[in-house]
């Protein structure tokens, strides 16, 4: 009873904030468009959330449009607030989810401004190399000596990320960060740890993508905005069920 009654004060204690406006919008049209959902999910960890983002379920105009903004601002933002990293040469998005992720992101930021974003390139690549025509593992602009952005959907374990890493450093380039849509704010499940149920200090994955490279990472969204989404629209159902889910899991990045 002690350890859960110092969960739900831990709980009570997360700060209300008002969620910019394209986090806001993008995570209605996420709702709307049931792209994320909630009820009773088993991830490929073992661990049940009570949430599911699908990032392939973007597959009309309409939904492109709002997470090629939301993109964009948090990639924007994201430049502005660390002006140590550079505007990238080429916007790289790993197959297959990655791939209209980058390409539609591009759009939208040379639609911003086509000044800074009009001779950025994009480039992916494929899941088998091709041995004839072109030939290659990528399709689009060479990454040789090319400062890469890498855009996906999100960062799970980490093994796809370190996958790409390889793939840009084969090829000559030089990841100078990565943003995916959601961090999920949880640690790396272990099979010490009963899926997470015993508190173990653990990074989460994209905690240990940032310590592991020395990279930076960023969200469109964390677990915390959903949480504050939840409280805006007083669906205390889910919000509880996320704390629970936030405080059991929370990684310590």
């Amino acid at each position: 009873m002690a350890g859960q009654n110092e969960r739900e004060t831990e709980n009570d204690r997360l700060p209300s904030y008002k969620l910019p406006s394209f986090k806001y919008h993008f995570l209605s049209s996420c709702l709307s468009a049931n792209v994320l959902t909630f009820g009773t999910y088993t991830l490929k960890s073992g661990r049940t959330s009570p949430y599911f983002f699908n990032a392939g379920a973007f597959h009309d105009a309409h939904l492109l449009s709002a997470i090629a903004t939301a993109y964009a601002h948090t990639i924007t933002n994201f430049l502005k607030a660390n002006p140590e990293v550079p505007c990238p040469d080429i916007l790289f998005g790993p197959a297959y989810k990655g791939i209209p992720l980058a390409c539609c992101t591009l759009l939208e930021l040379r639609r911003i401004d086509p000044t800074k974003w009009g001779k950025v390139k994009y480039s992916f690549n494929r899941k088998e190399k091709k041995d004839h025509g072109e030939g290659g593992g990528l399709v689009g602009a060479g990454l040789k000596d090319a400062k890469v952005m890498v855009i996906d959907d999100v960062i799970t374990a980490g093994t796809a990320m370190r996958q790409t890493m390889e793939i840009v450093r084969e090829e000559g380039g030089k990841v100078i960060a990565f943003v995916v849509a959601v961090d999920r704010m949880e640690r790396m499940p272990s099979s010490t740890d009963n899926m997470g149920r015993l508190v173990v200090p653990r990074l989460s994955a994209m905690g240990h993508i940032r310590k592991e490279y020395g990279i930076p990472a960023v969200s469109i969204v964390t677990l915390d905005d959903l949480i504050e989404l939840l409280r805006q629209k007083g669906n205390e159902t889910d919000l509880e069920r996320l704390k629970e889910y936030r405080n059991l899991y929370l990684a310590t990045d």
